[in-house]
């Protein structure tokens, strides 16, 4: 996990068609902490929120083949039920609830030590052309780094 850079998979641990798990570690040091709060670094809820988005997001891009790109344009009910300080093993689900006419919709969670620590249901996206080669290009490399694509060329 690098929170000051919104990367917040590090490896997918398993994908089924309508399933991701994914895991993340929190840093012990970060920036992030420095503000939040001094003598008390805890990951902010919306990093939680994104570190879901994100899961979702491999989930629909390894749907897609990774020709097209999910974009978060909001959320149903978040619950944020423990605090995540440094050092943390995180584990992310996503389930797909539902997919088409050029949306998606996940529900997700994070556990830690087995207990939940945050849960969305309804994280909706919109799947879109990608508006750069670039982003393009640099989402096929993340999602080689996190082990979404297993010896594919994409």
């Amino acid at each position: 996990m690098r929170l000051e850079y919104f990367q917040m998979i590090d490896r997918v641990l398993e994908l089924a068609p309508e399933r991701i798990t994914a895991e993340a570690l929190v840093p012990a040091a970060s920036p992030v902490f420095e503000g939040h709060f001094p003598g008390h670094p805890l990951v902010p809820g919306v990093l939680l929120v994104e570190t879901m988005a994100q899961a979702g997001g491999f989930l629909l891009l390894s749907r897609l083949n990774l020709s097209r790109m999910a974009f978060l344009i909001g959320t149903g009910a978040v619950k944020l039920r423990s605090f995540v300080g440094p050092d943390t093993r995180l584990t992310v689900t996503a389930t797909l609830v539902h997919e088409g006419s050029g949306f998606a919709v996940t529900d997700a969670a994070i556990t830690a030590a087995g207990r939940k620590v945050a849960e969305v249901k309804e994280m909706k996206f919109s799947i879109q052309d990608f508006p750069a080669p670039e982003l393009a290009e640099a989402m096929r490399g993340r999602a080689r780094e996190v082990g979404l694509l297993k010896d594919q060329n994409s």
